[in-house]
């Protein structure tokens, strides 16, 4: 178990610097010092009111430059490489969510495939130290073998969101293999925290308590065999991540069709179940708000191309570079209803 130190004189790239963990990571190497360049098309899949409220965190930083624009634009991407010659590259712009892959397949398309080869063929011709990109947990599928583990097979996506994250592992692979590109991909698992991302569960059922409305819930009320998820909070998220930054991959000698390329689950490696889960949730806004706080529910049938369980192996990731969550969840989720509650200016 080693690990670089940050090393403050490099220029990191990220794309991606408005969503949740663009935001966190960009913060935490600003305040360490880092030059930082951050790009984001602001889409609306969810609030850009947010989105902004992000930035404006970011933008007292000196050594912070943001550019809105959209991996998708070729042009644009390479242009940004050869202007500002980054030594490490953080893509994070996605098209996310699971459900929303069904009702709007393009955007996962121009965004996660397009929008990637744009990156990867920046990282080509402008070459990096470490190229990083967002993976998810969602290549496992239905795999129920847990822990999952980097070796398991994930060839059986089930749904277009998990298609386009596997599709990112093979095209790195490649782009490794071919320009030597040190490149690690992350499978995340189910990120939560402060100023997170709306359409998340953990969010939406806070929306609806403050508009008065029943929560739903996607296990057919069956809390025997209850959906499980691999929470991990964003704080740990981000440690693992920053770890990871100066510490690339190597080629391994004399394997054929061997690439500086790897894969880390970054995760919690404890699953909670989903009405635990809630049940911290409630406990959480019961303390913000001084009073009890229970959620209206509707049980509904597990949604099309949701998984029964998410559970990470992060042995690989801990050996690597010593990545150990260290949030209980109850600390995460009172951090986001103390947020929230303040932010929204609810009662």
């Amino acid at each position: 178990m080693s690990y670089k130190s940050l090393d403050i004189s490099k220029t990191y790239f990220i794309t991606g610097a408005a969503g949740f963990i663009g935001y966190f990571l960009s913060k935490r190497l600003l305040e360490q010092g880092c030059r930082v360049i951050g790009i984001d098309n602001i889409n609306n899949y969810y609030d850009v009111n947010l989105k902004h409220a992000r930035l404006e965190k970011l933008e007292p930083f000196e050594k912070f430059t943001f550019i809105k624009g959209d991996i998708s634009y070729k042009e644009m991407v390479l242009k940004t490489f050869a202007e500002y010659k980054p030594h490490v590259v953080v893509n994070l712009a996605a098209q996310a969510g699971v459900r929303y892959s069904i009702e709007n397949p393009d955007a996962y398309i121009e965004s996660n495939i397009i929008g990637f080869y744009h990156i990867l063929e920046a990282c080509r011709h402008n070459p990096v130290d470490h190229l990083i990109y967002a993976s998810s947990s969602s290549v496992y599928g239905t795999n129920r073998k847990v822990p999952f583990e980097e070796s398991d097979f994930v060839d059986n996506p089930v749904s277009l969101y998990a298609a386009t994250k596997k599709s990112n592992e093979l095209m790195a692979h490649t782009y490794s293999h071919l320009y030597k590109i040190p490149a690690t991909g992350l499978r995340f698992f189910t990120v939560y925290g402060p100023m997170g991302r709306p359409d998340m569960a953990y969010f939406g059922f806070t929306d609806k308590y403050f508009k008065g409305e029943p929560i739903r819930i996607f296990n057919n009320g069956d809390f025997e065999h209850d959906l499980y998820r691999d929470f991990t909070y964003i704080d740990d998220i981000i440690e693992g991540v920053v770890r990871l930054l100066n510490s690339p991959p190597e080629a391994r000698e004399g394997i054929e069709g061997s690439a500086a390329h790897r894969v880390f689950n970054i995760g919690n490696n404890a699953p909670e179940k989903l009405m635990t889960f809630i049940g911290a949730l409630e406990k959480a806004l019961s303390k913000t708000l001084g009073r009890e706080v229970v959620f209206k529910k509707i049980y509904e049938p597990i949604k099309l191309g949701d998984v029964p369980a998410t559970y990470a192996s992060t042995d690989l990731l801990q050996d690597a570079v010593g990545f150990k969550p260290e949030t209980m969840i109850e600390d995460g989720l009172q951090r986001f209803t103390d947020w929230y509650v303040d932010y929204y200016g609810v009662r």
